[in-house]
C-alpha cells in the first residue's frame, strides 16, 4: 500500500532495489505500457513490499522497489516477462542506467 506515492514498508531489515535511468524520447507509449505492466506484475510477486518512482522533465528517473529479502529481489530480476522489459530497456529505452541493491537497516519518517 502507498500513501501519497510513498511505499509503506515494514520494520527493517528489507531489501531496496534502486533503479536510476536516463530515458530516450522514442516510443514513449510502448515504454509507459511496459512500465505499467511491470508495476502490476511486481506487485503480485512473492516478497514484494512496494515501489516508489519519479522522473524529471529531462528523462532522468529513479524507481525503488522494496522486497522482503534478497532472494525475492533476485526472483523478480529473473522473472521471464521482466527479463523482456530489461532487454528492451537496454536496447531501446535507456541512454544510461544503474541498479543498486541495498539492505535497509534503519527507516523512519512522518506520514500524513
Amino acid at each position: 500500500m502507498a500513501i501519497n506515492g510513498m511505499a509503506q514498508t515494514p520494520m527493517p531489515p528489507y531489501v531496496a532495489v534502486i533503479f536510476t535511468s536516463v530515458r530516450v524520447d522514442d516510443d514513449l507509449r510502448a515504454y509507459n505500457d511496459m512500465a505499467d505492466e511491470m508495476a502490476a506484475l511486481a506487485a503480485i510477486q512473492p516478497g514484494y513490499l512496494g515501489m516508489e518512482s519519479v522522473r524529471n522533465e529531462q528523462g532522468t528517473g529513479i524507481t525503488v522497489s522494496y522486497w522482503c529479502d534478497d532472494a525475492a529481489a533476485r526472483a523478480w530480476k529473473a522473472n521471464a516477462r521482466h527479463l523482456v522489459a530489461q532487454e528492451k530497456g537496454r536496447d531501446y529505452w535507456y541512454k544510461a542506467y544503474h541498479i543498486r541493491v541495498a539492505t535497509v537497516t534503519r527507516a523512519y519518517g512522518k506520514d500524513v
